[in-house]
């Protein structure tokens, strides 16, 4: 074990010392010789841990993209991975083809629309030329959310937590970056100002992007079974896309397994409640239709159910299903959720509402402790509406209408 540490602890040593040279001028090529030799026999993932245990250390991000022309004159076999007759992430309908595909956009919207258009807002006043594009990328959400909700779950299960709390932050930080930018912009913000926040912004997605296909993808398909990217592949839509939605269903080299036929459900089959009985199909479809949104998190802190009405207020992938509640929410808001959770649980309080706008709708959040009859705790059961059509009820409707 202590030679495998120490040669690991070798590889990263030598592989600063490469960024290091070409930093200082080295050209890929006089590079490339030591290169090859330091990853024999590595892994991608092994690669990837090492260039992350760098960034840890404290070197930028742009240092270790130095590498990527180093990378591509290597990769031609030396690497397991690299050198398979067919990569299914490069499959029309794969989760990190879709991904990548997505940041191809993200990168042409950055350089053809963005970049020329804080040089006319600069120099012409043409605020547009800026405004529209930034408010596209804003539909970056998208990636970032199916990402956070869809890959992240998965990589907790293999005990992989550290890279996506840190990542999920850094998403939230490009996000609250973009959002202030166009509003400086409608603010009619001076120039410099605006251009010197956008630089920054476009610059945070371009690194992310760097994050993404160098570290976490890798990391990713190193780690994550075929059945698992088919079940994000078939919850993608339920989140959304960012200007890039595949054409073809991806079907995998090997086809999932089939779990058995599911009995079926007769008319004995009923579950008996305090106040009457109803079958599991009962159950299921007067859930779904409720005019609220419903999830229920176990006593362990584990999400166990969430209904599927027509109307949803917030996506919910079944990935969730399973994942502690702490990590589905974002990093800056974790503090609050187990506090909201610690009060439920001990009795402080039966339950909590927090209400707020998004876009054309007013959002009720409510958590309410759940205890059987002996009062003992069995969970938390988050419901949300948009309770904006409440607000608005006038007068008395006491006769059916068309």
């Amino acid at each position: 074990m202590s030679e495998i540490i120490n040669n690991r602890e070798y590889r990263q040593k030598v592989l600063k010392e490469l960024i290091g040279e070409l930093h200082a001028g080295k050209t890929v090529e006089e590079v490339k010789p030591r290169f090859e030799e330091l990853i024999k026999g590595v892994s991608v993932k092994e690669i990837s841990e090492m260039e992350q245990a760098l960034i840890k250390e404290g070197l930028a991000v742009k240092e270790i993209q130095r590498l990527c022309d180093v990378h591509a004159a290597v990769f031609k076999g030396s690497i397991e991975e690299i050198h398979r007759e067919t990569k299914p992430e490069e499959t029309v309908g794969h989760p990190v083809h879709t991904f990548k595909e997505e940041n191809k956009f993200i990168k042409e919207l950055i350089d053809e629309k963005i970049i020329p258009g804080m040089k006319r807002y600069k120099e012409e006043g043409d605020k547009d030329a800026l405004l529209k594009p930034l408010q596209q990328l804003l539909e970056i959400d998208k990636h970032y959310s199916r990402k956070e909700n869809l890959l992240f779950p998965y990589l907790e299960k293999y005990n992989i937590t550290a890279p996506p709390k840190v990542m999920w932050g850094v998403d939230d930080q490009i996000r609250d970056a973009l959002k202030e930018c166009v509003r400086l912009l409608m603010d009619d913000t001076d120039a410099d100002t605006v251009i010197a926040k956008t630089e920054t912004a476009v610059n945070k997605v371009n690194e992310m992007i760097y994050k993404e296909e160098n570290i976490l993808f890798p990391m990713a398909l190193d780690t994550l079974s075929e059945d698992e990217w088919l079940k994000i592949a078939k919850e993608s839509s339920e989140i959304g896309f960012f200007f890039y939605e595949p054409k073809e269903e991806w079907v995998p080299e090997r086809q999932p397994e089939v779990s058995g036929p599911k009995a079926d459900i007769g008319p004995r089959d009923h579950i008996e409640f305090d106040a009457g009985h109803m079958t599991p199909e009962e159950i299921n479809a007067l859930l779904n239709t409720l005019p609220l949104d419903i999830t229920f998190v176990g006593k362990d802190g584990r999400v166990k159910y969430f209904s599927q009405g027509k109307e949803r207020i917030f996506a919910r992938p079944k990935t969730v299903l399973g994942r502690t509640v702490q990590n589905c929410h974002p990093p800056a808001s974790v503090h609050v959720v187990e506090k909201v959770v610690e009060n439920l649980m001990s009795g402080k309080k039966d339950r909590e509402d927090f209400w707020i706008k998004m876009g054309d709708k007013f959002v009720l959040i409510q958590y309410f402790a759940v205890r059987n009859a002996k009062g003992e705790f069995l969970g938390i059961m988050e419901c949300s509406r948009d309770i904006k059509p409440l607000q608005e009820i006038t007068g008395e409707k006491r006769l059916l209408s068309d």
